[in-house]
């Protein structure tokens, strides 16, 4: 945090820090994020065959056996590219401090070798090597992706017994670095960071629907084809869950950089790591659209509430200390809400500047 005090100052400011790197070797000291929140590339999935076979030659070779017909060498494939992200689960527990949280988003794969169709769980490799690495393993989310295809049948669609169930989400792992952080009592942040009582409700349920997924196709330009990136609104929703103002939050495999735009319109500071030069230069068209998109998420945030509490018959208890509405705990009173007003590029990233709203805006 470099500019004031969130909860308790009407402005503060954050930094984002974005670069080339690898997430298996992270240019960053032990214990230095709060949180964690992204998605690795999916094993099994044939958009990222060429960047595993980069990363570990054994994958690219099995894998030619594979489509050659040799259904053995599918699982080997899988193997080498679980090994490949391996290293990047080191270095996810060694940069986590104590009683920080890593939010995982992980999608199944299904796959033919030869003439055999299996799924391939990449939700439970992906979990067993962070419990592997000391992280304890807390209840997960599942993210009921939108899929209105007439064609999404796999298999012989209407006959049996040849047809699949179509799998239409992906799973949200959540792992905490050991015991629950603590806070000094009455800590600004924290309670300023408060969600409301419906919120808390909505998202910490154990199944999200309506997210629609983020647009897959790429500029011309980009680095691959298309890319692989979640809405705005899952990593938005997850920093506000998992981390207070003030935290740090790390994306190690940034893409498109939807986690540090989440971060930079919820008020945390962030890190973003991303082997692809070309979608660094990309993101400044999408860093300059922030304040809009900030400001109008979090007047939703109070439209919501103001909704809330305009359909329940009972009045809550409690006033809100900034704003001009009513509260349902105790815990909620100190709610303040910020919104980012200016993004300004610097040598390592980004600043971003953020002012509470006004007790009547939204």
């Amino acid at each position: 945090m470099t500019a004031g005090t969130p909860g308790v100052d009407r402005t503060f400011a954050t930094e984002h820090l974005t670069g080339v790197g690898d997430a298996r070797d992270l240019p960053l000291a032990d214990d230095s994020v709060d949180l964690v929140v992204t998605s690795p590339p999916y094993p099994m999935v044939e958009q990222w065959d060429g960047l595993f076979a980069e990363l570990n030659p054994a994958a690219g070779e099995a894998l030619a056996a594979a489509e050659g017909g040799d259904a053995a060498a599918a699982e080997r494939a899988f193997e080498a590219m679980h090994a490949a992200l391996s290293p990047a689960w080191d270095e996810i527990a060694r940069v986590l401090a104590p009683g920080g949280v890593a939010c995982v988003d992980v999608g199944d794969a299904t796959r033919s070798a030869g003439d055999r169709f299996r799924l391939w769980d990449n939700t439970a490799r992906v979990a067993d090597a962070l419990a592997d690495r000391g992280l304890d393993r807390l209840p997960g989310v599942l993210w009921h992706k939108p899929t209105n295809s007439p064609t999404k049948f796999m298999g012989s669609g209407t006959l049996p017994p040849s047809a699949y169930v179509t799998l239409e989400h992906e799973t949200v792992l959540v792992f905490r670095n050991g015991e629950r952080r603590s806070f000094a009592p009455g800590d600004p942040a924290r309670y300023a960071s408060a969600f409301f009582w419906e919120e808390r409700n909505r998202w910490f349920s154990e199944s999200w629907e309506g997210l629609r997924g983020a647009g897959q196709a790429l500029d011309p330009a980009a680095p691959r084809e298309r890319s692989a990136a979640f809405p705005f609104e899952l990593p938005y929703r997850l920093i506000c869950m998992y981390s207070t103002y003030g935290d740090r939050v790390l994306d190690p495999f940034w893409g498109t950089g939807t986690t540090t735009l989440a971060a930079m319109a919820a008020g945390r500071d962030s890190v973003g790591v991303e082997r692809d030069p070309g979608f660094l230069d990309g993101f400044r068209e999408r860093a300059d659209g922030l304040p809009a998109l900030s400001r109008e998420r979090a007047r939703r945030r109070l439209r919501d509430h103001r909704a809330f509490l305009a359909d329940r018959e009972e009045t809550p208890a409690y006033e809100a200390t900034h704003h001009d509405f009513r509260v349902v705990t105790r815990r909620e009173r100190d709610v303040r809400v910020y919104a980012a007003t200016d993004v300004a590029a610097a040598p390592t990233g980004y600043r971003v500047r953020h002012e509470a709203i006004g007790e009547s805006d939204g």
